[in-house]
């Protein structure tokens, strides 16, 4: 289990990293194209927002692993330790319902996006993925358009993932590794570490 974690957590840094980076590379490039040649790529807008939207699915999992989600705990913190305890895993448990019920639209969303084959509305590959890879690959594409299932298919991903680092808490809460699946207190905590920095 050990390994399996490290190995989800060096994919969600690496993949957070690369997209971060082509987010800035290309949010650059495109100022630099439109200011400098007075040209640019008309699908950046929907390459960047997409990149973005692959980011986020990737971070709330990485979220519920460093502990980085907020969320209110005045109620909770008012329990004994034993049914702190519980509400704490009732707490991380329904988040992997949450993603359960996301994961089931989602993949049954990308169903009917590979079931009529539709593609973005700037996005397209270069012509010789879409007229030698792609059917290669047995992918109909229509015009160049990236299809949408592909684009969206972090979906799934996203929310595997989601529910991995959730039952991943829960267990870490039953053993006592970890208190609850927020973060505790994050305000109080980052005023005490900046005290001196004024």
């Amino acid at each position: 289990m050990e390994r399996l974690s490290q190995f989800v957590t060096k994919f969600e840094e690496s993949v957070i990293a690369l997209l971060l980076a082509g987010m800035t590379l290309l949010s650059f490039s495109q100022v630099i194209a439109r200011y400098v040649f007075n040209s640019g790529w008309g699908a950046a807008l929907e390459a960047t927002t997409l990149m973005f939207a692959w980011m986020i699915l990737f971070g709330m999992s990485y979220g519920i692993k460093i502990g980085a989600h907020l969320g209110v705990d005045a109620m909770i913190n008012l329990l004994p330790s034993r049914a702190f305890r519980i509400v704490a895993v009732i707490g991380a448990l329904a988040g992997v319902v949450y993603a359960g019920f996301l994961l089931y639209g989602s993949w049954r969303y990308l169903g009917t996006m590979w079931k009529f084959n539709i593609g973005l509305e700037e996005l397209h590959f270069p012509g010789w993925f879409a007229n030698g890879v792609a059917p290669a690959l047995g992918w109909e594409i229509y015009d160049n358009e990236v299809p949408r299932w592909l684009a969206y298919s972090i979906l799934p991903i996203g929310l595997a993932l989601f529910a991995f680092r959730c039952l991943q808490a829960a267990w870490q809460i039953i053993k006592g590794d970890r208190k609850m699946i927020i973060a505790s207190h994050e305000a109080e905590d980052l005023v005490a570490e900046n005290k001196d920095a004024v």
